[in-house]
């Protein structure tokens, strides 16, 4: 249960989700946020021509969070993990990949993979940055730095798909200059672990990418995390070994992968850091996959991590592509996170002023990234319109933009995406919702939350100024709440492990009235079901992402405009 000031109006409602939360007569004392993360995106150098950052890190330093990212030709900077501001300097090297960033003994250190020059800071904000050493001895891939609370540093690194990935401590005193050798932590074993063997499924028989090392210091414990089986891939995750020292031996945890999202809108959460915020939170920012015009197209995104009381560490990523909210304040529970606003626009009638042939406007309502609707040209007064299909509350809505026959590169001269965002309820009187005809910020990810919701049965966007190419949208995502009933409950449902091959099982379930998806959920334990498969309109699942000699339990929950239908565990 989420506590708000005394001052504030409490009225206690059950949200669609289950959640019990205090809402205020307006709006939320706390603002949401929608994955994937809307940051300024940069246009690669290379061609094709296509916007993309990964291998994110996030650091709280002096009261600043700041954001590292592969290829965006700067950092960012904020205040609450919301608003970012952008940073560019020519004292660091931006095209070197996955940097590792980190405070130790109160500076900012920064490092890319494969570089001997670690770089130091005290003032991140103004871009002015020093060589530290230049002299480091080893080349590595994806590095990470970690500070233990004595006061050491170690090193944990790897990126390969034959090899282990490593750990090593550096001497703080000694302009961090390895001590000793390297000790192997983990090697790649799809044989056992399903969710390691590469494709969007799970389905390839190629040895898997194992990389991005991470470690978490929790209760005494250290949490080696990693991730697999690619970056492109729907199915990159992450997994963990646990050990009681920085050194090891780390064991598996059975729970890996930890951080998955293999389904919905926009996919993975692999190649990530974990950190704590101002409050006491923990959070993941994560690679998520598009990899369409190039594999290396990718966006971030963010979701929330606990503790349970036996210390297993779960990435929250159900519902993870709707709106969660931002706490100022240390939460008690995960619920308290998640407001119950339920997709109000998935396969709903959409029209446009015109359409590409291969790009209709129905792509735009899909929930899949990777597709997209676009009009035939970039054009003032092209425009894409939803109908809901009756009058619904409207709570939010996000607009992901896509570039189709772009022609940029980098971040010099791009112009920022204008449109108008309008709502009527009878098609014939139109009214604003967000006016960003004057818009300056290059931001594609666009997401407007109302502070009152309103009344509406039509959206329409209409387009003022493109940076590139013609106006496209992978995403007209409308949440709040509909008319229809409450999905009917899932049970009873079949679920087969693969004789064969126990990394793989099927389920199957009935459809149910007034859902538009479901949310398979799995795990370990009977009573920790942490494990998320999200699908739109299917009635039967394949996984093969489980792990091979371990016990699994599932259910199966429907959800639709109006909440969501928990199931039985079985």
């Amino acid at each position: 249960m989420m506590y708000f000031k005394d001052s504030l109006f409490k009225f206690l409602i059950t949200c669609s989700l289950g959640f019990i939360l205090l809402l205020p007569t307006t709006a939320r004392s706390q603002q949401t946020f929608c994955n994937p993360l809307n940051i300024s995106y940069r246009f690669t150098l290379d061609k094709p021509s296509r916007r993309t950052a990964a291998d994110p890190v996030i650091v709280l330093y002096k009261d600043n969070y700041y954001l590292f990212a592969t290829a965006s030709g700067g950092y960012w900077y904020s205040k609450d993990l919301l608003k970012w501001t952008f940073v560019t300097t020519k004292d660091l090297p931006f095209e070197k990949d996955a940097p590792a960033a980190a405070v130790i003994n109160g500076s900012l250190y920064y490092m890319p993979l494969n570089s001997h020059i670690i770089y130091k800071t005290d003032d991140p904000i103004s871009g002015k940055w020093e060589v530290y050493t230049n002299t480091f001895p080893l080349s590595i891939g994806d590095p990470d730095f970690f500070q233990d609370t004595d006061g050491k540093v170690y090193l944990y690194y790897g990126c390969t798909n034959n090899d282990y990935l490593y750990a090593i401590e550096l001497d703080v005193n000694n302009k961090l200059t390895p001590i000793g050798k390297p000790v192997k932590v983990l090697r790649g074993d799809p044989a056992t672990r399903g969710w390691e063997r590469p494709g969007d499924y799970n389905t390839s028989t190629e040895r898997p990418w194992t990389e991005a090392p991470w470690v978490t210091k929790h209760n005494g414990k250290y949490y080696y995390q990693y991730s697999a089986p690619g970056t492109q891939y729907k199915s990159y995750a992450d997994g963990y070994f646990v050990a009681n020292n920085p050194l090891g031996p780390f064991t598996y945890s059975q729970i890996s992968p930890f951080s998955a999202k293999p389904e919905g809108f926009i996919n993975g959460a692999g190649h990530a850091a974990t950190f704590m915020d101002k409050y006491g939170n923990y959070w993941r920012v994560v690679t998520m996959v598009i990899s369409v015009k190039h594999m290396f197209e990718r966006r971030l995104g963010l979701f929330p991590v606990t503790f349970d009381k036996e210390d297993n560490m779960v990435a929250h990523t159900e519902f993870g592509d709707y709106p969660m909210v931002m706490p100022d304040h240390k939460i008690k529970d995960v619920s308290e996170l998640f407001p119950g606003w339920m997709m109000l626009s998935y396969k709903k009638t959409v029209e446009a002023s015109s359409s590409l042939e291969t790009n209709p406007p129905a792509l735009a309502v899909n929930e899949e990234i990777r597709d997209y609707w676009s009009a035939k040209t970039g054009d003032k007064g092209e425009w894409l319109s939803v109908d809901l299909g009756s009058v619904s509350t409207v709570k939010a809505v996000q607009l992901n933009f896509a570039e189709n026959n772009t022609q940029l590169f980098g971040r010099d001269g791009i112009l920022a995406q204008q449109y108008l965002l309008q709502y009527s309820t009878d098609k014939k009187t139109w009214k604003t919702l967000a006016d960003k005809t004057n818009n300056q910020e290059d931001l594609t990810h666009q997401y407007h939350v109302l502070k009152i919701p309103v009344k509406a049965r039509y959206l329409k966007v209409i387009n003022y100024r493109v940076p590139g190419g013609t106006f496209a949208i992978s995403g007209f995502r409308i949440f709040g709440t509909g008319n229809s009933a409450k999905p009917a409950k899932v049970n009873p449902f079949d679920v087969v492990r693969d004789a064969s091959d126990a990394r793989n099982v099927k389920l199957n379930w009935k459809k149910q009235a007034n859902a538009i998806g479901y949310n398979i959920r799995f795990g370990v334990d009977k009573d920790k079901l942490n494990r998320v498969y999200q699908v739109y309109g299917d009635t039967e699942l394949t996984i093969r992402s489980l792990n091979k000699d371990q016990k699994y339990w599932f259910a199966i929950d429907a959800f639709g405009e109006n909440g969501v239908s928990k199931g039985d565990t079985q």
